[in-house]
């Protein structure tokens, strides 16, 4: 969620941080600062409010110096988004970045009141920094108040201090939330997530659940959650996938649609060679009676479309869950049950949790991630990769579409292993998923028409999305996708749930949006479109029923998809569903990439 980045370097530091922020930007934020310690030894810092050029300008006017030093994106969680409130937070000879939520805040405040010491903010995370100082004052070092204040610590965060006088010394901590220590040449640096750090350095150690660091210009010493010495190894990442550029388009987001059909094909030459699925699961669906999908918004609806492919294709049943309701359900595991657990960060704390819940219950559990090193990816039993590279604007586009892909070949794993698809079919469904990265390029090229029908639905102050099958997940995932960025109300639906409710909402101001591809159930969801038109309603066909069409007949707009198998369909509509959302916020003039109270990754509840 938060962005941190820490240095300790052998240059002028203030602009390194903010071109590191910069490149978290994508994690969302309401405010940003650095601080440094300055050539007499002394902390400074400098915060501001809003996006990060604010906090550039008044660099320029009131500049820090100093070759040690600390920054952060925040996103308001305790304390509403001022310049008080924004980190570092600075408590006597500490300052401190944190990402996450300290639990039990208030009782340490409580505490420390008693003790004498005043607060200047809102936030929990002046708690630990003040803490921290508290233990200083009383004769600890640096290391020792540390180690003390994380001891007294209930929730999740990744943590960075820094001290007055120490101008060779950061303290690293992590618990449920991400970060990472990169090695360089006489320096050294903390981040988030690698992103940040990769102008800097190649070298990452990533910080184990309950892991702390002390680092210096020669190196890192991490502790584990016991207090033991832990050598975690140092890891190369490709330099590719901490690439943040926008090639062209005005937005990430645009970029990463347009990217989606090397996506899909990226997805297939991973897993599809020689004709056959080369997937290592460590288990055969054969032997599991049961399937538990566990994911977060966008990914949960890729895990609800794989629901109608397992048992569809598979004959396998599933479960599909909401992360932060599953935590706490205590949902029990039958035998013989795999869970499957999504995230494109491989850092959403309810999904992590949820994993953890699992382990020890399910028989094996299968993280679907974007990112290999993320914790999620880390603690499960098998890893799969969605090869979808990094992924900027926080509405995901071409991670879900990698999700998708990456689902429907292990369904016709599951169904072939299972005995319910022979060779001959699989190799039918096999050739229909090559088709992808073509059918995809297709559905790409109607976003001329997309944008002019967009000018229309920005003047909408709710939009209706209906699908039904394998497409009542994509008329979830297309209304998701337009709330997100345009800040229009959107509902999806089941296009048979339509009379049980949503039918009431039907007027000529609000438009129904309807997913609609030539399969089984083509007849009676153009039923329910024709209920709706009876009703006044303007209906949006999604389809490749073309205009004259008579099944087209009487809509207000439509968009014309080409002709795609069934098994694709779901993967091939997600195009339009992410190309009305964008052009509709272009139409508005919202932030696309940044929308407001959004982060990328959720790392904390």
């Amino acid at each position: 969620m938060c962005g941190i980045v820490g240095v300790l370097g052998n240059h002028e530091v203030a602009p390194i941080l903010v071109e590191s922020l910069k490149r978290l930007e994508y994690r969302g934020y309401d405010s940003a600062g650095i601080a440094t310690i300055n050539g007499d030894g002394r902390l400074e810092r400098r915060r501001a409010v809003g996006k990060l050029v604010n906090l550039s300008d008044l660099l320029v006017h009131d500049p820090l110096q100093g070759k040690a030093g600390i920054g952060h994106t925040r996103w308001a969680t305790h304390g509403a988004p001022t310049t008080d409130n924004a980190h570092p937070h600075r408590a006597g000879r500490v300052s401190v970045v944190h990402n996450g939520i300290i639990e039990n805040f208030r009782e340490l405040r409580e505490e420390l009141a008693a003790d004498g010491i005043e607060f200047a903010t809102e936030t929990d995370t002046e708690t630990v920094a003040l803490l921290a100082s508290h233990h200083l004052d009383r004769g600890l070092s640096p290391a020792e108040a540390v180690a003390e204040t994380l001891k007294r610590l209930d929730g999740a965060f990744a943590l960075c201090f820094l001290f007055d006088g120490e101008n060779d010394l950061m303290i690293a901590a992590r618990k449920g939330s991400p970060l990472a220590i990169g090695h360089g040449d006489g320096q050294m640096f903390v981040g988030s997530d690698a992103i940040a750090l990769a102008p800097m350095t190649d070298r990452i150690t990533y910080l184990e659940e309950g892991d702390w660091a002390v680092i210096t210009r020669q190196g890192a010493e991490i502790f584990d959650k016991q207090g033991r010495l832990a050598n975690r190894p140092v890891k190369r990442v490709k330099m590719d996938f901490a690439r943040i550029e926008k090639d062209g388009h005005k937005h990430f987001m645009a970029k990463e649609i347009a990217q989606q059909p090397t996506v899909a094909g990226e997805v297939l030459n991973a897993y599809v060679r020689d004709g056959e699925i080369a997937m290592d699961l460590g288990f055969d669906f054969a032997d599991i009676d049961r399937l538990s999908i566990v994911a977060c918004g966008t990914a949960f609806y890729a895990g609800l479309t794989a629901k109608y492919w397992f048992e569809r294709y598979a004959r396998l049943p599933v479960d599909i869950d909401v992360a932060s309701e599953f935590r706490y359900r205590e949902a029990p595991f039958a035998p013989r049950t795999v869970g499957v657990f999504v995230s494109q960060s491989g850092e959403t704390a309810d999904t992590l949790a949820a994993l953890r819940y699992a382990t020890g219950k399910a028989d094996r559990t299968v993280a679907l991630i974007n990112v290999p090193e993320s914790s999620i990816a880390r603690e499960s039993d098998v890893a799969v990769e969605i090869h979808a590279g990094i992924e900027v604007s926080v509405a995901s586009t071409k991670a879900f579409t990698g999700q998708l892909t990456t689902f429907a070949i292990m369904a016709l794993k599951a169904a072939h292993e299972r005995g319910h698809m022979d060779d001959t079919e699989l190799a039918t469904r096999l050739a229909e998923l090559r088709q992808l990265p073509g059918l995809m390029s297709h559905a790409l090229t109607i976003d001329g028409a997309v944008a002019k029908v967009a000018r229309k639905l920005a003047l909408a102050r709710d939009v209706l999305f209906l699908g039904r099958g394998q497409m009542f997940p994509l008329a979830l995932e297309g209304a998701l996708k337009l709330k997100e960025i345009s800040y229009i109300h959107a509902e999806g639906y089941a296009s048979g749930e339509l009379k049980h409710g949503p039918i009431a909402l039907v007027d000529k101001e609000t438009p129904t949006v309807v997913m609609a591809p030539r399969d089984g159930l083509f007849d009676k969801t153009v039923s329910n479109m024709q209920e709706v038109m009876a009703r006044g309603g303007r209906v949006l066909l999604v389809s490749d029923a073309k205009k004259g069409d008579r099944a087209a007949e009487g809509a207000w707009e439509t968009l014309t998809l080409p002709h795609a198998p069934e098994l694709v369909q779901p993967i091939v509509y997600a195009v339009p569903a992410q190309l009305i959302a964008y052009h509709t916020a272009i139409a508005k003039g919202t932030d696309v990439d940044q929308p407001r109270n959004l982060a990328k990754s959720v790392t904390v509840e």
